[in-house]
């Protein structure tokens, strides 16, 4: 499914579970449409091989909404957090059209925007210097009063201890260093959080958590693009369900579609809807692969 690429404007529907509506025009913050991802590798000696992982990606969204891109686990969807924070590896090849804020979303553009207006909140936490201390590597060793206050004010919010500025990341849990990665990135009141797969290896008390802190940030004013695989935890907490299959998104729901089966419009989204834990997993030969 194509996405409807407008500048300026998105209008935009919630629809929750309890059927609740709410209706919005805010600023679009990220545009993509038909972003396409290949890979050059060499093959016995000088021969080379392009394959392409991502092959037509559309999303748009808009300030205050948290979307989620939900996808098979190994299905390619990291490679849109990399792209947008202009992070692909050498070997890469990048097609399409990005806009932040209206305007083209370039090389220069994002090196001067990432890590301040665009964060990512990484999937592995390997991006957590094990010999810097927490407090310093959220403040990016800043010795700014502004910022020394704010994180106390973040720690409150995420029900971190403020001792916890003193440690390093080995010496906390793996979910209390989930809720440091997103610290890091609210220290600088950003307009877009990407959140690539932040769940994995948790149980889900702590995951729904880590869910709720996002769209915490999605009803603070920020654009939120969450990546994952948990059609469940998206259903949950997103504003709107983009599904991505073979490199494509190929289709778009609310999350009260998701309260039956013929209220889906795609074969894959359905199937999807039965393979769910609630619904039985009740998925019909290789249909969710």
């Amino acid at each position: 499914m194509m996405a409807d690429i407008r500048f300026g404007e998105v209008e935009m529907n919630r629809v929750g579970c309890v059927g609740k509506q709410v209706n919005a025009k805010k600023e679009v913050i990220l545009s993509i449409h038909n972003l396409q991802i290949s890979f050059t590798q060499y093959e016995r000696g000088l021969k080379q091989r392009t394959f392409q992982t991502v092959k037509g990606l559309d999303l748009e969204i808009g300030a205050g909404e948290l979307a989620a891109v939900v996808g098979a686990s190994g299905s390619g969807k990291s490679l849109l957090a990399h792209a947008v924070m202009g992070l692909l590896p050498y070997n890469a090849s990048i097609s399409g059209e990005m806009y932040y804020r209206k305007e083209k979303l370039t090389k220069e553009r994002q090196e001067s925007l990432r890590g301040n207006e665009i964060v990512l909140v990484p999937q592995s936490l390997a991006y957590l210097d094990p010999l810097m201390k927490i407090g310093k590597q959220i403040k990016k060793n800043s010795k700014d009063e502004k910022k020394t206050r704010k994180l106390k004010d973040i720690f409150a919010r995420y029900h971190l201890k403020e001792e916890v500025e003193e440690l390093y990341p080995f010496e906390v849990s793996g979910g209390m260093n989930r809720r440091i990665l997103i610290s890091t990135a609210m220290i600088e009141n950003p307009k877009l959080v990407i959140a690539d797969e932040p769940t994995p290896g948790l149980d889900l008390k702590t995951a729904k958590r880590v869910m709720g802190h996002f769209r915490e940030m999605a009803d603070m004013g920020a654009g939120v693009l969450l990546i994952t695989h948990d059609l469940q935890l998206a259903i949950e907490t997103a504003d709107r369900i983009l599904i991505f299959h073979d490199g494509r998104t190929i289709d778009e729901a609310a999350p009260g579609d998701f309260q039956a089966e013929n209220t889906l419009k795609h074969p894959y989204t359905r199937a999807l809807w039965r393979a769910m834990p609630k619904n039985g997993f009740a998925c019909e030969s290789n249909e969710c692969e």
